[in-house]
């Protein structure tokens, strides 16, 4: 069974995709069409909304389901000449809220309290630090870095920086590891300051190969023999010496917020 969702919004719509992808997910059985349509914030916009609804409805056969956030009553009224099943996600909470606290709510048009969130901005300078600080390209601000990733090429550094930098706020750089590197079994010069701020990635050859042929099929880069050679032929670092922690997948070896003061992060743990 095929049915069309669209998540309607006068504001970026994440509201009403993040809540509506969360019910649709309890009707396993349903295959649905997913759409999202922000900043419909014209009676004109949601018009030219009401024929897309429609048109979805003839389709399939059957109502589309469409999760809103309009706060706008006129708006929300041309909408309501669709041919679609409404949910007004705004007045389903707003309302009883609005009975218990015996006050009126705004209203207001991307209302949010998200910018004068402390936590909220220590991530968006977390990601801008990690942009920033990818791929060795930049190492004179390693000092302000919480962590330094270090891994052979494509083995997901990037990725796990800005996964990092987003859930928790951490300011983590990265650097590849080369094949000079390997041969010289020794650190580069530019990370044997920040030893105490060194992570090593790991990944499994075999991934390795795959991701690396996406980028460069049937090179000597992406063969299988080299990327056993840099992830398990030789330890690039000896961890005894340098005390460079391996994070499995990020985190899989162990929780990192059980010891967040001798990483140095424990600010970013509130």
């Amino acid at each position: 069974m095929k049915r069309t969702a669209f998540f309607i919004s006068d504001g970026t719509g994440i509201t009403a995709e993040t809540l509506g992808q969360s019910l649709l997910a309890q009707f396993e059985n349903i295959s649905f069409v997913k759409l999202t349509r922000p900043y419909i914030d014209t009676e004109e916009k949601a018009r030219a909304m009401v024929q897309q609804i429609n048109n979805a409805a003839e389709s399939d056969g059957a109502r589309p389901i469409i999760f809103d956030t309009i706060v706008n009553r006129d708006i929300r009224a041309v909408l309501a000449q669709s041919n679609g099943f409404m949910i007004d996600i705004f007045a389903t909470f707003l309302s009883p809220l609005e009975q218990e606290l015996s006050a009126d709510s705004s209203y207001s048009v991307g209302k949010s309290s998200i910018g004068h969130n402390s936590n909220y901005m220590d991530r968006i300078e977390a990601v801008n630090f990690a942009l920033d600080n990818d791929d060795g390209a930049r190492t004179h601000y390693y000092d302000k870095a919480d962590l330094i990733l270090v891994g052979v090429s494509r083995c997901g550094k990037t990725p796990t920086c800005l996964y990092m930098a987003l859930q928790y706020g951490i300011r983590a750089a990265n650097y590849p590891l080369t094949e000079e590197d390997m041969e010289r079994l020794q650190l580069p010069n530019a990370l044997k300051q920040y030893k105490h701020k060194l992570f090593g990635l790991t990944i499994d050859p075999d991934r390795l190969t795959a991701i690396r042929n996406e980028r460069k099929p049937n090179s000597r880069y992406a063969s299988f023999a080299q990327c056993e050679f840099e992830v398990r032929g030789r330890k690039p670092v000896p961890p005894r010496k340098h005390r460079l922690h391996q994070l499995h997948a990020f985190l899989g070896g162990g929780d990192f917020r059980k010891d967040p003061r001798r990483k140095g992060v424990e600010r970013r743990f509130k």
